[in-house]
């Protein structure tokens, strides 16, 4: 009987290929570990993973046929809550999905906003251990900062900053009681109107003020009054390795006649003249006077002009020195509101109805107007800013907040000394979580339609769930529109799980209007 003598390897061929599938498969699982444990992948793959599960749950017409049902008074549960780790979310801020975009001149730090089919319909949950913050004064004292400083001046700042995933400093001085804003120095014009700020002030904030052909800088004046001041303080002026960058910066002041006041370390303060731009033909950046043509107060999604905004394409007086001082700038019509018809005479109406209705809020529906429990206030449909400037002898500040689709009375409210910004109600809005104590809006539906027809552009529904992530728990909704909105309100209001109650209108007012009143609740998470 013959025998065949096999090599050692073709002997165990199959048990030598199992046991390497098996080795291999252990060091990679091993592998994998490390990778997901101790490297940004594992963080980038797990925040993926929590947006595709909670994406999962926003089909586009089951979500359709639910905020249908919400609206129509056919769905009484409240809404569901978020996942947990979407406590600071931000929709149009979400560096998840922003980070997979451009990084030329900050386009992937500025707003992009999900389609409302887009967006899961739920409610942002409070922190774990989450603690009412501490009530304003006392909450002034745990932060310093140039807003918070100015305060004991009698003067009212309005800072604004990117999205900062490590320090959220905007999401600090919010929940101090400073007046912030989250926003970017990017592709497009900042929200705000023309001509409305009477200092510029820039810590440290590294934005390349002269590139792009100095775009940043002209952007800033456009927002700085004639005869008002630029503060910059930290790099470039006067910064190891940076002289070119300084050198270019002041190049840039001379070009638009701005006169040097002072240089004092790392600190440099500019003067903008008044009057007409004094633009030389030939300058080293070829700046350029915008077109008549182009408005200077269009600044919703409005691309970034390489022209300088000429002072004679607005009409009115607005240069520091020509507009009253601080008190009484707050109660003069500024010459910018004849934007309106009778623009004067609408003002005034409008003042007297505010003071006349504020009262109404504190005496007859007990809403904690001038306690510690209401520091941070939005008005969501501001006008000329009325309801702000009714406020004044109270220790708040208000977030007016101009529609975008609506006329351009922002201007007027900066004239007056207040604060206030451009949005489009149909999108949510730029701002941290818990924001406010108090969200204020007078026309509710209005916010929503699309301009010269009765349909609307955007649910209802959208925007409370909205409004409900801005307001902080405990906080305080007061909403006016006819009695039909208000029903509708009312029903909303009960899922998004807020306390509300319906009043009538304060004597003497005109027309039909319903008063809701209602408070958000603290729930939490089950554990």
């Amino acid at each position: 009987m013959g025998h065949l003598n096999l090599p050692a390897s073709k002997r165990n061929a199959r048990q030598w290929k199992l046991l390497d599938i098996v080795s291999a498969t252990f060091f990679g699982l091993v592998l994998l570990f490390f990778l997901l444990v101790f490297t940004p992948l594992g963080d980038s793959l797990a925040a993926s993973g929590r947006q595709a599960l909670l994406m999962s749950t926003s089909d586009p017409r089951q979500r359709q046929r639910l905020v249908a049902l919400i609206e129509a008074g056919h769905h009484v549960k409240p809404i569901e809550s978020c996942p947990a780790d979407s406590v600071d979310h931000m929709p149009c801020e979400d560096p998840r999905r922003n980070s997979q975009l451009s990084r030329e001149m900050n386009f992937y730090r500025e707003r992009h906003c999900p389609l409302p089919d887009q967006t899961p319909l739920c409610l942002i949950p409070p922190p774990r251990g989450y603690k009412i913050p501490v009530p304003w004064p006392e909450s002034l004292s745990k932060v310093a900062s140039f807003g918070g400083s100015m305060l004991s001046e009698n003067i009212l700042t309005l800072s604004f900053a990117p999205r900062d995933s490590h320090k959220a400093q905007i999401q600090f001085a919010l929940e101090r009681g400073i007046p912030a804003f989250v926003a970017m120095l990017g592709t497009r014009r900042l929200p705000f109107p023309a001509f409305s700020f009477d200092i510029v002030h820039c810590s440290r904030c590294l934005i390349p003020f002269t590139a792009y052909n100095a775009t940043y800088l002209i952007e800033v004046d456009r927002l700085l009054r004639p005869g008002g001041y630029l503060v910059i303080s930290g790099p470039p002026v006067q910064w190891p390795k940076q002289d070119k960058e300084w050198a270019d910066l002041q190049a840039v002041a001379r070009a638009l006649c701005y006169e040097l006041i002072a240089v004092d370390g790392n600190t440099v303060i500019w003067k903008k003249p008044v009057g007409e731009s004094c633009l030389s033909n030939q300058n080293e950046f070829g700046l350029e006077l915008c077109d008549e043509s182009d408005d200077p107060n269009y600044a919703w999604y409005f691309k970034l002009k390489k022209c300088v905004s000429g002072t004679s394409s607005v009409k009115g007086e607005y240069a520091v020195g020509t507009i009253p001082k601080w008190p009484q700038r707050l109660t003069k019509a500024p010459s910018r509101a004849l934007v309106m018809k009778n623009g004067y005479d609408v003002f005034e109406a409008d003042s007297r109805r505010w003071r006349r209705r504020v009262a109404y809020y504190k005496n007859t529906l007990n809403v904690k107007l001038g306690t510690p429990a209401i520091r941070n206030i939005m008005d969501m449909n501001a006008f000329f800013g009325g309801f702000a400037a009714a406020l004044t002898s109270d220790p708040v500040w208000v977030m007016n907040v101009v529609p975008a689709r609506k006329s351009s009375t922002l201007s007027v409210i900066y004239d007056r000394g207040l604060i206030g910004v451009y949005h489009d109600w149909c999108e949510p809005f730029s701002t941290y979580p818990r924001t406010y104590d108090l969200i204020h809006v007078s026309g509710i539906e209005s916010l929503i339609k699309n301009p010269g027809s009765n349909k609307n552009s955007c649910s209802l529904v959208d925007l409370m769930v909205e409004m409900d992530r801005m307001l902080r728990p405990e906080g305080t909704v007061v909403v006016r529109d006819s009695p039909e909105v208000i029903d509708k309100v009312s029903r909303i209001a009960n899922t998004v799980r807020w306390t509300a109650a319906v009043h009538d209108k304060e004597p003497g007012s005109n027309g039909r209007e319903k008063i809701l009143v209602a408070t958000k609740s603290l729930w939490k998470l089950p554990s």
